[in-house]
């Protein structure tokens, strides 16, 4: 009986788990999306860095 029952627990344990496992990935695709879709809204392409580029120019002997 008590190895019934510790198994039991574990296995909602698992499903416990498994469902907060899955609410994270649903809230991190929902970020994700939610960042891409403002992305749209904004500047057509924005660098992320905040220096600025510098010209590229051949190295001299």
């Amino acid at each position: 009986m008590y190895e019934y029952e510790l198994q039991q627990l574990r296995t909602s344990d698992l499903i416990h788990r498994a469902d907060h496992e899955r609410l994270v990935r649903e809230a991190a695709r929902a970020r994700r999306a939610a960042r891409h879709e403002a992305g749209q809204d904004s500047a057509e392409h924005e660098s992320h860095s905040r220096r600025f580029r510098r010209l590229r120019s051949a190295r001299t002997a």
